[in-house]
């Protein structure tokens, strides 16, 4: 097979170029510049400067071509400014689901497809598998690097599509231990990390320069509206945090926490960590990887990255989906609810701000 394999210049798609060849496929390298390389000197950042020059050399040292795409402008419009206006509305966005599906598998599937390719193979750690009804995608088997619930978007035509060699590896050491037995430069390169497009300061200032509006201190506030303290920035705070409340931490006895935010007004808001839970949430841009039964689906849903699943069911609605909860939680608008059979993503959208939930 021709395959074309996303290189961010890491040692996760390094050791999947290398594989794809070693089994005999005819492998095509592809990057994507997605920022100023000036901005990739942080550790743990990827797809630019120096993540571009290991890849080209991986692909010079087995002997594969190698192709750099200019992603940069539309990276900033779907990620980066994506993210900084989640966060201007009161929401915690996961801007590696959007790049997934803003840039990478999109860009690059059209690359491949260009260039004639039959699939695109990604360092991801997930699992591809042929079911009966078709292509399922599947947690890895190392639990500990599992990418499923930031890939619950891709969709079925994208799944036909994409291979993900890595999802069988038992760990990352073993993936390590690959790239040393190919002789790979980034073999004990650091991973990529979270919010790479930060280079300098904090994802705060970054949201701050976009919406200058939304920066200055502001009010804290009980659940009553009563002026119970004041904070240094809107943008530090997301729904179920504790910290930065100062003396409004705890209020008559009780311990605070935040159950909204209000960046417009520039206000917190806190009240008890009972009162931040709930029953019930509403989803939207719900992506199925099964036929969406009309009656609903009993299944477990995972509503953070690092988290782990609940019982509940899900019914799809005109809007996106309801999901009722077995058990009270505390969901954070903008984060994504994801839906799981076992080790199978079913579906997943991303979580209402209160404002915008749907009745049950």
């Amino acid at each position: 097979m021709r395959i074309l394999v996303a290189m961010s210049g890491g040692v996760d798609s390094s050791v999947v170029a290398a594989r794809l060849l070693e089994e005999g496929h005819e492998v095509v390298g592809a990057t994507l510049q997605l920022y100023d390389s000036r901005g990739a000197a942080k550790k743990g950042a990827c797809c630019a400067g120096q993540d571009i020059r290991d890849a080209r050399a991986v692909a010079d040292r087995l002997g594969f071509p190698h192709y750099v795409i200019d992603a940069e402008r539309r990276f900033r419009d779907s990620v980066i400014e994506r993210f900084a206006d989640a966060y201007a509305a009161g929401e915690t966005p996961v801007p590696c689901v959007a790049c997934n599906q803003g840039v990478k598998f999109t860009d690059l599937l059209e690359l491949a497809k260009e260039i004639g390719a039959d699939a695109m193979a990604t360092g991801h750690y997930v699992r591809r598998v042929e079911g009966p009804q078709g292509v399922e995608l599947h947690r890895p088997v190392d639990e500990a690097r599992d990418q499923s619930w930031f890939l619950f978007a891709t969709t079925r035509d994208q799944l036909e599509f994409l291979r993900f060699p890595l999802g069988d590896m038992p760990d990352k050491a073993a993936v390590r231990q690959e790239a040393e037995r190919f002789g790979l430069i980034v073999a004990g390169k650091p991973d990529s990390q979270d919010l790479c497009f930060v280079s300098d300061g904090s994802y705060v200032d970054l949201v701050e320069r976009m919406h200058p509006e939304m920066a200055g201190p502001g009010e804290i506030v009980d659940q009553s509206g009563h002026v119970v303290g004041q904070h240094e920035g809107v943008m530090r705070f997301t729904v179920g945090q504790s910290k930065r409340l100062g003396n409004a931490a705890r209020l008559q006895g009780e311990r605070q926490m935040v159950v909204g935010v209000e960046p417009g007004r520039k206000r917190v808001i806190i009240g008890p960590r009972a009162n931040a839970f709930v029953n019930s949430l509403s989803v939207r841009d719900v992506n199925w990887l099964v036929d969406a039964p009309p009656e609903g689906l009993v299944c477990r849903v995972q509503m953070r990255a690092r988290e782990e699943p609940r019982a509940a069911r899900v019914l799809p609605t005109a809007e996106g989906a309801t999901i009722l909860l077995d058990e009270p939680a505390m969901p954070a608008p903008g984060q994504a609810c994801v839906f799981y059979q076992g080790s199978r993503i079913l579906g997943g959208g991303f979580i209402r701000r209160a404002e915008e939930q749907v009745a049950v």
